[in-house]
């Protein structure tokens, strides 16, 4: 008989003459052989993990999207952007840049730039990468951790990764090609979501190496020492794309989600949907923060953009030595203090900005004689800005203000004519931004 249609078969025969199958023990062994076999544990696993919502992810994905089409709209819409956002767009909307947090600004510390970087890309091709990795790692996060604790592990990875990027910046160090991996002799700009990714690729490193035991084994061999391979192809181009590439952030993150994962359990495919409200409490707080941080960002955006006006920077890393950056920094910071000191009559950081002067790396004798007037000039500023309200009406008082404020301009004046002379030696050049947004991009930026 047919096994395959119940038709009679003559014995011996080899094919069934009714429906042509074949009745040899033989094939029909090497047919089921050749099925697919699937393991059930690993289907249930995928099933009740996978059917799960990824809501968060999206709501991240879009909110990058939707930052960068602001950022885009300020830039005038420019096919630049594809590469580049201009460095004036960038600073607005809250990359990150050491002086800027550190208060040599305006005397306001921009802590906010510690968490409005993790949303902020430097172009549309960087945001196209750094979407494409969120759009895969973070669902498969989202759905083994659930939506509260993701939201936790993405803002706190990228914070952790903007500050790796902080501390990371040493002038002072004199390291080799190698150190230069994660250290930086400039303070460039920095923005990206590449942090918290590694962040998420910490957490499903050592969620596959933690859990391995109750794991089927399709997923032990994608998670664990499966994620080594993307670890270190990322670090291999971070090496060979050092100077552009924000390779701190990269570290801090993979590190701070590693040790996110070490201590929070995920959610269990037969584990109910209740979150507890301690998680609840977290997310809150973690996207509480964001909202601040931007809300800081819109509060500060004219005052910032006028902060990095005329401001010199080096136009090349190759020149980025610690002895050039360490004169600019301190002229720049300076000249930013000096402007601060009239327009809000606070003496408070005048003397910060003399001392960092008088610390300022040699460069040449006119460098030199920059330096001293700009500390002559902050030390009168300093004596003026330091009198009663009532004294600086008066009409010596006002004599003097603007004698120091025309010594200012023709201070300004010298700078420039140094620059031109001296410009490509140093490889520096003054940017000058209007307050309408226009910039020339000369600064380095680190993509994350």
């Amino acid at each position: 008989m047919c096994r395959n249609c119940g038709a009679i078969v003559g014995a011996g025969e080899a094919v069934c003459s009714a429906c042509g199958a074949s009745q040899s023990d033989t094939e029909l062994q090497t047919s089921r052989a050749r099925r697919p076999v699937y393991d059930i544990e690993a289907v249930r696993f995928a099933r009740a993990i996978l059917t799960r919502p990824a809501t968060f992810s999206t709501i991240f994905l879009m909110a990058n999207i939707f930052v960068a089409m602001l950022m885009w709209a300020s830039s005038g819409f420019g096919w630049s952007a594809i590469l580049s956002f201009p460095e004036t767009v960038l600073l607005v909307y809250g990359a990150k840049v050491n002086y800027l947090i550190n208060g040599t600004v305006n005397n306001q510390h921009q802590w906010w730039r510690f968490v409005t970087p993790i949303f902020i890309h430097i172009g549309f091709l960087h945001l196209l990468l750094n979407m494409y990795g969120l759009w895969q790692i973070g669902p498969l996060v989202e759905r083994l951790y659930g939506s509260a604790k993701f939201v936790v592990f993405w803002v706190v990875t990228g914070i952790c990764g903007v500050a790796a990027s902080y501390f990371t910046v040493r002038p002072d160090l004199q390291v080799n090609s190698l150190g230069r991996f994660l250290f930086k002799a400039g303070d460039p700009v920095s923005a990206g979501a590449s942090g918290a990714l590694f962040g998420l690729v910490g957490v499903l490193f050592v969620f596959g190496i933690k859990f391995r035991h109750e794991l089927p084994e399709n997923f032990k061999r994608a998670f664990g020492t499966g994620m080594l391979p993307v670890i270190l192809i990322n670090f291999f181009i971070g090496y060979v794309g050092r100077g552009l590439i924000d390779n701190a952030a990269h570290v801090g993150g993979l590190l701070a989600g590693a040790t996110l994962a070490a201590v929070v359990d995920y959610r269990r495919p037969n584990e109910r949907g209740g979150v507890a409200i301690f998680w609840r409490i977290l997310q809150t707080a973690a996207l509480a923060l964001v909202a601040v941080s931007f809300v800081m960002v819109a509060r500060n955006f004219r005052s910032t953009m006028g902060a990095v006006e005329n401001t010199l920077v080096p136009v090349a890393s190759v020149n980025e030595s610690a002895k050039v950056t360490g004169y600019l920094n301190a002229l720049n910071n300076g000249d930013r203090t000096f402007v601060f000191a009239f327009d809000e009559r606070n003496a408070q950081k005048l003397n910060d900005a003399i001392k960092e002067l008088d610390e300022a790396p040699h460069l040449d004798e006119q460098a030199d004689a920059l330096r001293d007037e700009l500390k002559s000039l902050l030390a009168r500023a300093r004596d003026f800005v330091s009198l009663a309200p009532q004294q600086q009406k008066t009409r010596v008082a006002l004599v003097e203000q603007k004698k120091i404020l025309d010594d200012y301009r023709a201070w300004v004046q010298k700078r420039e004519e140094w620059v031109k002379s001296e410009g490509d030696r140093y490889g520096i050049e003054l940017v000058n931004e209007s307050n309408e947004g226009e910039s020339q991009n000369t600064n380095s930026q680190k993509q994350r």
